[in-house]
């Protein structure tokens, strides 16, 4: 990994950099964070000769060789220094708040619209809706192309992002022609290489954010880093690792909640970490205690399925979905653990 003494290289440094590691048989990646762009060596980095040349270069500041697994997600990484913003939101800064329905009804848009009015007015700085949904029986509603619409317009008349998941490359292009901010891989998919390529070379050079949900059955911290390094390793370090429970369930609850594993994460990724209460718990009357002591763990943020009428609704919002007003409640309560271990700065 090659750290420029200057934010970034100028074209020709970058084309030298680049025909010397080509001699080893290696390419460069650049990474482009927002305060220093770094220069990934993908291939065999280890070659002494290879190290030596690049580090003479009298632009260069240094060059590390970081032994892991996932070396742009290491904790050890220069992107350490990179600020992921999202909905107005420097995560590590502030608590980020994502709420919306599980699935969007394109037979009733206009639920949609207030659920989303409800929801900026609660304190959400994100929109989630479901456009296309994974669904184990295959006779369940799978989705429409026109509820994209319905979630672009929910924007349009909030002023906030949204997020969506995608599930394959055609929803991934429709998502990203219709400017959706925030692309969700849910649990299904977390461990779908050739996708998390996709996603990685689609937003390469964009500002748009990934939601990397954990793998359901139980996958190891190293497994769910790496599958960030996936995205990110096309040069869009804007990834959130969410966790969102796992299997084998926990008896009362839809899966095995894991906001726990949150500081193991942080031990060895910069990547911040937003979970997912709804699905961890599976029902609404959990989702605040869940939430609360995901802001205890470390969390950066929440992602949390909302709905102005959860009975009406489509998915899993009947019974895991909280009200606007119940959203508002909880990010109160969870505000003020925030706070307990970040006290907001004094105004004097």
């Amino acid at each position: 990994m090659i750290i420029p003494k200057t934010p970034k290289l100028t074209d020709a440094q970058l084309e030298d950099v680049t025909r010397i590691v080509a001699e080893f048989g290696c390419r460069i990646q650049v990474i482009e964070g927002a305060v220093q762009s770094i220069y990934a060596i993908v291939g065999d980095e280890r070659h002494e000769l290879l190290i030596n040349r690049v580090a003479g270069l009298e632009y260069i500041d240094r060059v590390d060789t970081i032994q892991s697994p996932h070396k742009l997600l290491d904790i050890r990484s220069e992107l350490k220094n990179h600020k992921t913003v999202f909905g107005g939101i420097e995560l590590g800064k502030e608590l980020l708040a994502i709420a919306g329905p599980c699935t969007i009804d394109p037979a009733n848009p206009n639920r949609f619209y207030e659920t989303a009015e409800a929801l900026k007015e609660a304190g959400a700085h994100a929109l989630r809706g479901g456009v296309w949904k994974p669904r184990t029986n295959p006779y369940s509603y799978q989705g429409d192309n026109k509820a994209l619409d319905i979630l672009m317009e929910g924007a349009r008349r909030t002023g906030l992002p949204v997020n969506t998941e995608v599930m394959d490359e055609e929803n991934l292009k429709l998502a990203l022609d219709a400017g959706v901010d925030m692309l969700q891989i849910g649990t299904r998919n977390a461990l779908n290489y050739s996708l998390l390529r996709k996603v990685g070379q689609a937003i390469a050079g964009k500002n748009t954010v990934v939601l990397l949900k954990r793998g359901r059955h139980i996958g190891p911290i190293n497994e769910f880093i790496s599958a960030a390094e996936y995205i990110v390793n096309f040069g869009n370090p804007n990834v959130m690792l969410c966790p969102r429970g796992t299997l084998p369930s926990l008896e009362g609850y839809r899966n095995h909640p894991d906001e726990s594993i949150t500081p193991l994460i942080k031990e060895k990724t910069w990547a911040p970490v937003v979970v997912d209460p709804s699905h961890s718990v599976g029902k609404s009357v959990y989702v605040e205690a869940c939430s609360m002591a995901a802001v205890a763990y470390g969390a950066d943020g929440l992602c949390i399925e909302a709905n102005i009428d959860p009975t009406r609704g489509l998915g899993d919002d009947p019974k895991q979905a909280i009200t606007p007003e119940a959203f508002r409640q909880l990010m109160e309560k969870c505000q003020a653990i925030w706070n307990l271990k970040s006290p907001p700065e004094s105004s004097e």
